[in-house]
């Protein structure tokens, strides 16, 4: 785009006629310029492949350059969008990535435009026709599938990762913008050195770099601890500085670097870092929520651009299904929490919208917003994403913060609420603090959902992978027993974006929520969850049958305390600025719930109980303890795997509670019969497409269990 000169906003002219500006008396104001958006398309490639009727795709890449206008009141909410530099048209400007899957002959296209949001610049949920033949279902039914960035601090690290580019804030007078800026540094291995933004899911984004190197001044501090709730322990500041250093030709204090904390005394994998300092130049990260809404409705909308290159989809296009996976799907729901799925022109953006394995909502309009956060037990336990509602209704009431609405109150206000799904795993309820959005706020009783929402459970799965017993692998010294669960939802979660498509396109209503309850015994507090007697089972270490310790539940999980970041931080928005870093912690909790398991398998009773789980080999457990006692901690994300034994005599030589494969099935056709009878009553309750009950039946004769 070619770029006017930048100038910050003259708001007191903006907001006045023309008249009080110095414009001739009664002369009518000119009409306020429109934002302008302009394509570029870098390259078109075939996508390998041709799709029914629909026929071939190809892969467009490209960008889009636009404009937000800081006047318009759908902008309001955008923090520091008036510090943002603008061009000679008063606009603020944006640049995005896209990848684009389109069929070739856009005739065939079904009207359908499926955008999925990118995870830190990933495109994750890309199909793989190798890996999962059946995502061939979305370009059998003719979607286009779009891929945009959203997220303005993702580096360009390799040529398939989507960037944003978004302005830098600045105070009125040109000068940077300082402020707290927290980082927490995690090392895994013996380090002298560790590269800023640190962060287990956070690590790899840009960094804010500090307002000076002299780590000497006030609001410099680093400090580490063990567990998250040790007290933390002070470094000097003699004994730390922002350089690149290492063990050999470059010891500490070593060279300046921005970018690096270099410890005198190495880091230590045993520890918690907690670097706080003064940061300078933050990025105006809510215009990547502009830029996700005007590239949508453009998309959509428009014929052509501002200098008439033509959209690729113009005319095509009669639908919006919006998605976003873990992250992106907390980014989807602030996206519609704050008021983006009304577009410019006072539509709906997104007609249905999918939130998969998303618990939380994204921090990505807040100073020195930090969008590639997460959560956990011991490292981000306080980071930001958590203090947005977790209540979809717009009445929701939060009696821990005294706070009233949730996430669809703005959409509701402007009639653009989508038809919505959220899909949570288990690992949503332990780590990710999932609970609060089936529950008031004390847990005390179940809540009502709006219309619009389905909200669904996959039972016994972890936070992701593909499932299966091929999934399943153990070290050790990592956790303590096998990680990953034969349960999956890949399955479906395909079946239910078909549902969303019928429900959005055709008006067929979907299945009815599947989620654990607290009136029906399903969902309670951990230190009610039962377990049966798991022991005396093996699985393979490189290799070698190794014995899995009996299981233990510890009634682990990431509690979810109230916190204050300051008064100048909009904790219901997630917006603001932060002060308080650390948080205060208020003294007041949320309570948190769990999916209760059967007594007798160990795996879960309520939600959509899949194949896996109807026809079980073994259990899977929607969390894992890292093998670390020290740390008391809850493995990453990840799930764990006991197999049933296989015989009854050896089942109760071991003292083993849980059914064994032969009490279940008798012998293998037995157990393909189990796998058919789940398969078809998922197919028949449209919790799985018939191309993969087909695949999963012929799995089981494949892959025996039992002669």
């Amino acid at each position: 785009m070619k770029r006017g000169f930048l100038r910050i906003l003259p708001w007191a002219c903006a907001l006045v006629l023309a008249a009080g500006c110095g414009g001739g008396g009664g002369t009518r104001p000119e009409p306020r310029p429109q934002p302008q958006m302009r394509l570029t398309i870098t390259s078109v490639e075939p996508y390998p492949g041709s799709f029914g009727d629909v026929g071939e795709y190809e892969r467009v890449r490209g960008m889009l350059q636009g404009e937000v206008d800081p006047r318009d009141p759908r902008n309001a909410i955008i923090q520091d969008l008036e510090l943002a530099p603008v061009n000679d048209r008063g606009m603020v400007e944006y640049t995005a990535e896209f990848m684009m899957l389109k069929p070739k002959d856009m005739s065939r296209a079904s009207g359908v435009l499926r955008y999925d949001a990118p995870n830190r610049g990933n495109v994750l949920t890309e199909p793989n026709l190798a890996t999962a033949p059946s995502d061939a279902i979305y370009f059998e039914r003719g979607y286009v599938m779009l891929y945009s960035a959203w997220q303005g601090d993702v580096p360009k690290s390799s040529p398939n990762r989507l960037t944003v580019t978004v302005p830098v804030a600045r105070n009125p007078d040109g000068s940077p913008i300082t402020g707290p800026y927290r980082a927490e540094l995690v090392p895994a291995v013996p380090t002298p050195v560790m590269s800023l933004p640190g962060g287990v899911f956070n690590g790899t984004m840009m960094p804010y770099p500090p307002a000076s190197l002299d780590n000497t001044q006030p609001g410099y501090s680093l400090t580490k601890r063990v567990k998250e709730t040790d007290p933390r322990i002070p470094i000097p500041a003699s004994d730390w500085k922002f350089a690149d250093c290492n063990t050999t030709d470059n010891p500490f204090p070593g060279t300046p670097d921005e970018t690096r904390i270099c410890l005198k005394e190495g880091f230590d994998p045993d520890y918690l870092y907690e670097l706080v300092y003064v940061a300078r130049d933050p990025l105006v990260m809510g215009v990547g929520l502009a830029a996700l809404r005007d590239t949508i409705s453009f998309f959509r909308d428009a014929q052509a651009d501002a200098d008439g290159n033509p959209n690729p989809l113009a005319g095509r296009i009669t639908h919006t299904l919006c998605q976003g996976t873990s992250q992106s799907g907390n980014a989807m729901k602030t996206f519609l929490h704050l008021g983006f799925n009304e577009g410019r022109d006072g539509r709906r953006v997104c007609d249905g919208m999918f939130a998969h394995v998303a618990a939380r909502q994204t921090n990505v309009n807040m100073r020195f917003a930090v969008p590639g956060g997460g959560g956990g037990l011991r490292t981000d336990h306080t980071a930001f994403g958590q203090t947005a509602p977790r209540g979809l209704a717009a009445d929701y009431q939060d009696d821990v913060a005294g706070r009233r609405g949730g996430v669809m109150r703005r959409c509701t206000q402007s009639n653009t609420c989508p038809k919505f799904f959220l899909g949570l795993s288990g690992t949503e309820f332990w780590q990710l603090q999932g609970s609060p959005v089936l529950t008031d706020a004390l847990g005390l009783r179940d809540l009502e959902q709006p219309d619009n929402v389905r909200i669904y459970y996959y039972s016994s799965t972890q936070h992701g992978g593909l499932g299966g017993l091929s999934s399943i692998s153990w070290s050790p010294s990592s956790t303590v027993y096998p990680r990953g669960t034969v349960a999956e939802f890949n399955d479906t979660f395909r079946a239910l974006f078909i549902a969303l498509e019928d429900w959005v396109v055709r008006d067929v209503p979907p299945p009815d929520s599947q989620v654990p309850r607290i009136d029906d015994g399903t969902l309670v507090r951990p230190h009610q969850v039962t377990f049966p007697v798991m022991r005396g089972v093996k699985w393979p270490v490189d290799g070698t049958p190794t014995e899995i310790p009996e299981f233990q539940y510890r009634a682990l999980h990431n509690g979810f305390k109230l916190l204050d970041f300051g008064p100048q931080y909009i904790p219901e928005d997630e917006s603001g600025i932060a002060t308080y870093l650390p948080p205060h912690y208020t003294g007041r909790d949320y309570a948190i719930l769990v999916p209760q398991v059967a007594p007798h398998t160990g795996l879960t009773l309520a939600g959509i109980r899949s194949v896996a789980v109807r026809a079980p080999v073994g259990t899977s457990i929607e969390f894992n303890y890292v093998a670390n006692p020290a740390w008391d901690d809850l493995a990453n994300l990840s799930g764990a795997f006991i197999p049933f034994h296989r015989t009854e005599a050896e089942r109760i030589a071991a003292g083993d509670t849980r059914p064994s494969l032969e009490s279940l099935y008798g012998n293998q056709a037995g157990y393909v019969a189990a796998v058919r009878t789940a398969a078809e009553a998922l197919v028949a309750e449209r919790f799985l497409l018939q191309r993969d009950a087909d695949r999963l039946i012929q799995q089981a004769i494949d892959n025996p269990v039992l002669p």
